[in-house]
């Protein structure tokens, strides 16, 4: 029987970064020998076990075959002759599916400390690349998810998915496998990747790949509008370096749904477009089930959110029925967190459009007027040259 640390914890351990949970691979054990040694079986499927101390877990080395649709259609076979790298051929990313082997079941102390790495992960690591181990990653729609979401929490470290996993991940799409996904799971990947430090890598991972028309559909249709969706994206950046919480940052990403928040015009429609806003938040609510809390606060901020936007110009009427619609009064807390998700909202326009305003200003150059010109109005003919650029670039948009 030999034991191993597999997966996050090595990962981990080599980026540098914390790791929650240790997972372990015991290879050439039985059910019945990790039962007599006290462990406690919890996985349906494939044997898992919990250790009866620490209560981290421990599964016997397994071989998958492809059955049928979706991340459940597998036959599984975790006998004692399944190889450790058998085992971590079936994983998704090279990252993922190193080891490390510990002393014993009952001591996780590394023998030697030596990465045991099969499939290139050190080198994809080095290179800060996300690839697929084999191509039996098309076997499981999942996949697609987790890599978005491991896109996500590991951006701001430089990585970036490699092209021919990217490649697999649509052809995923493509064949409609992710309709067999559950709503759980679907939801349990997209809550953690909003969690981590880009959140909207993951959605714009999705996006591109048009994994999003599955469960998302009304958050892809209003990202044809490219003023909507670095928006939102960008809010949800902001979301992620201040810390907001899972509801804050939902909201955000719901907000793409109201075409009232992002047009500068008044109109006769404006609570049509809100009231359109809200059923299509809760037609993903529903579809993902999204829990409560996360569905209440972005139903909120949809439906006061032009109130929320201008505090300063409400009458005192207006504030008090704010207060009312908000239930601030048994819970101020909410209309706090209400008031900072309307603020990065409005920090991500304002964003958006220096971001522009920038770009006009870096299009134009000394090849962009006279050749001619000296002295001071070299530099009023470039003003003039790139305020003319942005106007048409608003215009445009």
């Amino acid at each position: 029987m030999q034991v191993y640390l597999v997966g996050g914890a090595v990962r981990d351990e080599l980026l540098g970064r914390p790791s929650k949970d240790k997972d372990f691979v015991v290879v050439g054990a039985s059910i019945e020998q990790m039962l007599a040694a006290g462990f406690q079986q919890v996985g349906a499927d494939f044997p898992v076990f919990l250790h009866p101390i620490s209560h981290e877990e421990y599964a016997l080395a397994r071989t998958e075959r492809k059955q049928g649709h979706g991340y459940q259609g597998f036959s599984v076979d975790a006998s004692s002759k399944v190889t450790l790298e058998e085992d971590l051929q079936r994983r998704d990313l090279t990252i993922n599916a190193m080891a490390i082997e510990v002393t014993s079941l009952t001591d996780d102390t590394p023998i030697t400390g030596e990465i045991i790495d099969y499939y290139g992960g050190l080198n994809d690591i080095e290179h800060k690349t996300l690839r697929h181990v084999s191509e039996a990653f098309s076997e499981d729609p999942l996949r697609v998810l987790r890599v978005a979401r491991f896109y996500s929490r590991y951006y701001d470290l430089g990585f970036s998915i490699a092209n021919d996993t990217l490649e697999l991940m649509h052809a995923l799409v493509a064949s409609g496998e992710l309709n067999h996904l559950s709503s759980e799971r679907v939801w349990q990947e997209s809550s953690r990747a909003m969690m981590q430090t880009a959140p909207h890598v993951y959605w714009q991972t999705l996006f591109d790949i048009k994994a999003l028309k599955d469960y998302f559909a009304p958050i892809h249709q209003a990202w044809q509008n490219t003023s909507i969706k670095e928006t939102v994206q960008t809010a949800l950046y902001f979301a992620a370096q201040m810390q907001l919480n899972l509801s804050q940052r939902w909201a955000l990403l719901m907000s793409s749904v109201d075409n009232f928040l992002f047009n500068s015009t008044t109109s006769a429609n404006d609570n049509l477009q809100t009231v359109a806003a809200e059923k299509q938040t809760t037609v993903i609510a529903k579809l993902v089930k999204v829990p409560k809390a996360q569905t209440q606060l972005a139903t909120l901020f949809i439906q006061q959110a032009q109130y929320l936007a201008k505090i300063d110009q409400l009458s005192a009427a207006q504030k008090i029925d704010l207060i009312q619609a908000c239930s601030a009064h048994k819970t101020p807390e909410k209309l706090s967190q209400l008031l900072v998700v309307s603020q990065v909202l409005k920090l991500a326009k304002n964003h958006r459009q220096m971001m522009i305003a920038l770009g006009s200003f870096h299009a134009i150059s000394m090849d962009s007027i006279d050749s001619s010109l000296k002295g001071v109005a070299i530099g009023e003919a470039l003003r003039a040259a790139r305020i003319k650029h942005l106007q048409t670039q608003n215009n445009q948009a």
